[in-house]
């Protein structure tokens, strides 16, 4: 594979590159570059992990050696699942799983904890460094990569440390390349910002669109429209049935006028879910309505949906069959292996959250 086909894997469903010359670059001269992507462990994992688990695959596949990050002690420092350190790593642990059940490749991509990280008198040097070049106003500013406001420091201090030590995973990692959705990007930035102070290597940024809930996107905030495990009728569980799939895109919003695509979820679930998976949409509607049709790329899909060929509701059920097919192998996985799956929902249920 030559370095156009690596940068054409790397950046498919990507919604940003920072920068695409640093990106051909690294591709150009390194074999195997590095890249990584952080998570706090903080629930039952939704639809939208399948967005990224195709991009980590797209990453190990062009010959980057991928590290995913669990950031217990950001979770922690975030108060998630009852600000207990050992429910957050239970959790990563059912992630990590998660993540295997998704077909994301052994070969290529290793797991690391915050923890390890932390225990290093190198890594305080780091952050303390970072913090010296960043102001507490672009600190705060940094604080919605946590979906928490600049208020939230006023009662719990050690938020403000949260932007910090993001930055910090980057460097200490040492890696070429930080991927996240684009509600990180601040992070990402806040990292490049520094790297240039400090004289130390700047780290690609990529960034894949968020999803956005069942209840449809905004385009002036898609962050606080994203599919979220804080909002499950509004997001699609990778465990859910297919009962419970199709009962949720019966209800989402799916706008037929042209000009919506960005916040509609179910044609956004066809476009970085179903065509990136499956390769196809099927949608089986009446003879009366057309008979059944298959869609084998998006902008077909596109055309028909937006022009009227194709009814909401046809199409509804087409995206909740193929979403279903999407998550089969999530089910096969965690039948053989359910050991982290139960030990995360005993947690979730002692914290009255299932």
């Amino acid at each position: 594979m030559n370095a156009e086909e690596r940068y054409a894997l790397v950046t498919r469903n990507a919604e940003e590159v920072v920068t695409e010359e640093e990106l051909r670059e690294i591709l150009r001269t390194k074999e195997h570059p590095s890249a990584y992507i952080g998570f706090e462990p903080s629930g039952l994992v939704h639809l939208g992990w399948v967005l990224v688990a195709s991009k980590i695959r797209d990453l190990a596949e062009a010959g980057f050696k991928v590290i995913i990050f669990w950031a217990d002690w950001h979770a922690y420092i975030n108060d998630k699942l009852g600000g207990d350190i050992e429910n957050i790593r239970v959790c990563a642990r059912y992630m990590e799983d998660c993540f295997r059940a998704l077909g994301v490749p052994e070969e290529g991509v290793e797991f690391r904890y915050a923890s390890d990280l932390l225990d290093g008198i190198g890594y305080w040097e780091k952050v303390i460094k970072v913090a010296k070049v960043t102001s507490l106003q672009r600190v705060k500013r940094a604080m919605t990569i946590m979906g928490r406001s600049e208020d939230d420091a006023e009662i719990d201090s050690s938020k403000l440390f949260y932007p910090i030590l993001q930055a910090t995973d980057i460097f200490d990692l040492e890696v070429d390349l930080s991927y996240a959705g684009m509600d990180q990007r601040r992070a990402n930035m806040l990292a490049r910002d520094a790297a240039d102070k400090l004289g130390w290597k700047k780290p690609i940024a990529l960034h894949t669109p968020l999803l956005p809930g069942l209840a449809g996107g905004d385009r002036m905030n898609p962050a606080a429209s994203k599919m979220s495990k804080s909002n499950p009728d509004s997001s699609i569980n990778i465990h859910d049935s297919a009962e419970e799939v199709s009962r949720k895109m019966k209800k989402a919003f799916c706008p037929p006028e042209a000009g919506t695509e960005d916040v509609n979820p179910v044609m956004m679930l066809c476009k970085y879910i179903i065509f990136p998976r499956l390769g196809r949409l099927e949608v089986n509607r009446p003879e009366k309505f057309g008979g059944p049709v298959t869609f084998t790329d998006y902008d077909s899909l596109s055309k028909a949906y937006f022009s009227g060929e194709l009814h909401p509701m046809d199409l509804k059920k087409g995206t909740a069959d193929g979403i279903s097919k999407c998550i089969e192998p999530v089910d096969a996985y965690f039948k053989k292996r359910p050991e982290n799956l139960e030990a995360v929902r005993e947690v979730l249920r002692k914290l009255n959250r299932l």
